[in-house]
């Protein structure tokens, strides 16, 4: 461990991160970046490993710890494939898979543990991500605007509003038989 703290400070040193060196405002916040990132991480005792629930909130994977717990009990995060708990310990060099809203999968590798919740640019630092690039935007529905003052739409214009959406995917579809209204005879 003592090798572990003299090889981060010598990188530190040989940064070249002196206050006395030109505008060294650059440096200065990549040397606070790493160190917070230091500060963040797990204890000499901790047995190098981070709870997952944990881990994936400070690498902002997900915006709350409970959040991330949450994932877990409904089977969204996967360690090395299988399933996990809230309280399951992940270690460097482990896959994590993290399911999120609409459908999208963040697939990354550990590459270091932290505890607390640290900024996005010290957070990448801490994964390598292997996700998949997100699928394109469907198009949008055009939405059907109506003139102010032009009054509520009539029957046939609703109808003629719902096809234009059925025919984009979006909104609901129009009855296939039965009543105009949906209501089935009888």
């Amino acid at each position: 461990m003592a090798s572990d703290t003299a090889s981060d400070t010598a990188s530190d040193s040989g940064s070249g991160a002196t206050p006395d060196s030109g505008s060294g405002t650059g440096s200065d916040s990549a040397s606070n970046a790493a160190a917070a990132a230091r500060a963040a991480g797990p204890g000499a005792g901790a047995g190098e490993s981070v709870r997952i629930d944990s881990w994936i909130w400070s690498v902002r994977l997900a915006k709350t710890r409970s959040a991330g717990a949450t994932a877990c009990r409904g089977g969204h995060v996967r360690v090395n494939g299988e399933r996990v708990k809230a309280a399951y310990n992940v270690r460097v060099g482990d896959e994590v898979r993290v399911r999120q809203a609409g459908g999208h999968e963040r697939i990354v590798i550990v590459k270091r543990l932290i505890r607390k919740r640290v900024g996005a640019p010290v957070a990448v630092q801490c994964y390598v991500d292997n996700s998949p690039p997100p699928p394109p935007r469907a198009a949008v529905a055009p939405v059907a605007i109506r003139d102010r003052g032009a009054g509520r739409p009539t029957k046939r214009d609703r109808r003629d509003m719902d096809r234009l959406r059925a025919t984009f995917g979006a909104g609901p579809v129009p009855p296939a038989q039965g009543h105009a209204d949906g209501r089935d005879k009888g």
